[in-house]
């Protein structure tokens, strides 16, 4: 069986290849450097204006500025290295705080605003200010010395109120607040001995005497204190 021969491309077609290969190189080359040129024309304008821009604002501060200052802080910030390190671990440390106090300050503060405002809605605060008043004109019209002097009379009163909170002071309290009411003064007549014998008939005279007497042996105790 016969063998085939394969054929060569001859010297010719190889260079006419090679030559092809260049030129879609230059092609490319020439498309690239193209788009540098447009890039470099576009460019050129704003690096332009950017230039005027600095030296412009070079010139505002030239007078203030020295290459010395640089060197200083550039000597300073070197010496301060550590404070700097330092510094920016604090800063850390309070991030890291902060990330877990937030959760918590987000559910804390609604409540306080809600909180707060329950309180203005109480009129609290309207109250407070009104204190406020009250201890500015008491400020007005006493000073401290005289204030200090009154001390132990606050003390004294602070001691009644506590006792007039119980509550059988309280029920004591309402019940004589009560007695002009249901009095009835107009109706009221001149009595002698015997008027008198005949209103003790009255059941309602007689609890009155029996009070009355009550009344006397509690001041009758009050004498014998003082006493």
């Amino acid at each position: 069986m016969a063998e085939k021969t394969e054929k060569k491309p001859s010297a010719e077609a190889l260079i006419l290849e090679r030559l092809d290969r260049m030129e879609d190189q230059l092609q490319t080359l020439v498309k690239s450097q193209e788009s540098l040129t447009e890039l470099k024309n576009d460019i050129t304008p704003l690096m332009n204006s950017a230039v005027r821009l600095l030296i412009d604002e070079l010139g505002m501060v030239e007078s203030g500025f020295q290459l010395e200052d640089l060197f200083a802080l550039l000597k300073q910030g070197l010496r301060s290295l550590r404070n700097l390190t330092q510094a920016l671990e604090t800063m850390e440390n309070l991030f890291e705080l902060w990330n877990c106090m937030e959760p918590l300050l987000k559910s804390t503060v609604p409540n306080l605003i809600n909180y707060m405002d329950n309180l203005e809605r109480r009129g609290v605060f309207r109250t407070y200010a009104a204190m406020l008043e009250v201890r500015a004109k008491v400020a007005a019209h006493y000073d401290a010395a005289e204030i200090a002097d009154m001390s132990d009379s606050f003390v004294l009163l602070l001691s009644m109120l506590k006792k007039l909170s119980d509550p059988q002071m309280i029920d004591f309290m309402n019940r004589i607040l009560e007695l002009p009411t249901a009095m009835k003064l107009e109706q009221a007549k001149p009595l002698g001995p015997l008027g008198m014998l005949s209103a003790m008939g009255s059941k309602e005279a007689r609890q009155g005497l029996g009070v009355a007497m009550e009344l006397t042996k509690a001041l009758g105790k009050l004498g014998a204190g003082r006493g």
